[in-house]
């Protein structure tokens, strides 16, 4: 019964979606060009999340599918809509539980999280940064903190967080000031849309075009607005990250 639900809940957001100027078929990611000559060509990349992360209001297509289209980017996307970084239901949908699912032998240049916003809403402890580990999990903060060590530790490479743009919410505001105190202590890379000045600035068209609420981008918002700020994050970090042996 529960899928039911779902199916139709997802439905009526699809039907809702499919009306909006920021989803038409122009922005689709299959009209992407390939840059063969991308800083980013060939790079693995692995995306863990949650709706955002999925598209889940831009019928799939989101950040990793358009890298992978414009960049050449091989994208691998473990993101589930609805779940949250806090592994406190142990019921096997947290970042935490779904990460250790993904393969350990995978060759990966980079890996980016999403900052979720479920967290915020279902009202998860928020938890405070540890100086090491072991890793309250069962919090935000802990669970950003063993995401990142993990990574590392698995995959050898560098880790990126990403925010959503700004949207009003006081649990959001604090989560992101928890990524920004475990940026400094654990040397991670960001991606912050929340404090990018130049996108709270943007006209209240191009935010219509742009977003179909306030967490969730549409296709023209994920290719215009999004994908190129992860576009210079990742280059930049990838630059100065040293060659696999």
């Amino acid at each position: 019964m529960k899928a039911i639900v779902y199916d139709e809940k997802q439905r009526k957001a699809n039907e809702a979606a499919a009306a909006l100027p920021g989803n038409a078929d122009i922005y689709d990611v299959s009209l992407v060009l390939t840059d063969k000559t991308s800083p980013l060509y060939g790079k693995t990349v692995i995306f863990l999340g949650s709706s955002v992360t999925v598209g889940a209001l831009s019928f799939g297509q989101a950040c990793a599918d358009f890298l992978r289209a414009k960049d050449g980017v091989i994208a691998l996307k473990e993101a589930v809509s609805g779940t949250t970084l806090a592994d406190d239901d142990h019921d096997g949908t947290s970042y935490v539980e779904r990460m250790r699912t993904i393969p350990t032998n995978i060759h990966a240049d980079a890996f980016v999280c999403q900052l979720s916003t479920n967290d915020a809403w279902k009202g998860k402890t928020m938890g405070v940064v540890a100086a090491e580990g072991p890793y309250d999990t069962g919090t935000v903060a802990g669970a950003m903190q063993y995401v990142i060590e993990y990574a590392r530790a698995t995959w050898r490479c560098p880790v990126i967080f990403y925010t959503g743009t700004y949207f009003e919410s006081a649990e959001y505001t604090q989560m992101v000031e928890l990524l920004m105190q475990i940026k400094e202590q654990m040397g991670i890379s960001v991606i912050d849309l929340y404090h990018n000045e130049e996108m709270r600035a943007v006209t209240p068209e191009d935010y219509a075009l742009y977003m179909h609420d306030p967490v969730h981008p549409t296709k023209a918002g994920y290719q215009l607005w999004w994908t190129p700020k992860f576009e210079a994050v990742l280059e930049e970090v990838l630059a100065a990250s040293p060659e696999p042996a």
